[in-house]
């Protein structure tokens, strides 16, 4: 059934809106997938906070310009799903990644972050990306650690002079 051209129109403004956000999108191919094998890849998207959509390409490829995907258009060629990463940028490359393990017909056909498109096996690389907390927590580390090492140096004399009078305590109470 052929879209009407305000359905189109909405469905170019709500990718466009998504792709204007995200931080990083993946687009696949999905050929001779069945739908109960796209409608888990939708569950799992929406758990991981994944904007996941089939798109016509010649739609896809309007919402995707003036965007940091518009580096995908070329790749948006067959039947092709989209995923963005809305909040954590590794989110969408992880869900496709994992997806297809089990499910050798949903095929990467490229990877965009930063404006840029990355291969298909440069997946593992972007879902490797840590997520919001856990970066939060290498930078705490990263920022805590010299403060750290700071209180232990100014302690030091101090502990050092009291093992010091402990040891001189020590060796005369044994004589």
């Amino acid at each position: 059934m052929p879209l009407k051209l305000e359905d189109k129109r909405a469905i170019v403004a709500t990718v466009h809106k998504i792709a204007s956000t995200a931080h990083s999108a993946i687009a696949a191919e999905y050929r001779g997938m069945t739908v109960t094998q796209m409608t888990q890849l939708r569950v799992q998207a929406r758990q991981a906070d994944v904007y996941l959509r089939v798109v016509r390409n010649t739609l896809a490829r309007r919402a995707v310009l003036n965007t940091d995907f518009e580096c995908l258009r070329d790749i948006l060629v067959g039947p092709v799903v989209l995923a963005f990463s809305i909040d954590d940028p590794g989110a969408a490359a992880r869900v496709i990644r994992d997806f297809s393990k089990n499910n050798d017909k949903l095929v990467v056909k490229g990877v965009a972050i930063g404006g840029q498109l990355l291969g298909a096996s440069e997946i593992d690389i972007v879902a490797k990306l840590p997520t919001l907390k856990q970066a939060i927590s290498k930078l705490m580390s990263v920022i805590q650690a010299p403060i750290t090492k700071l209180v232990c140096t100014i302690q030091e004399p101090y502990a050092k002079l009291v093992r010091t009078i402990a040891a001189v305590r020590d060796s005369k109470s044994n004589h």
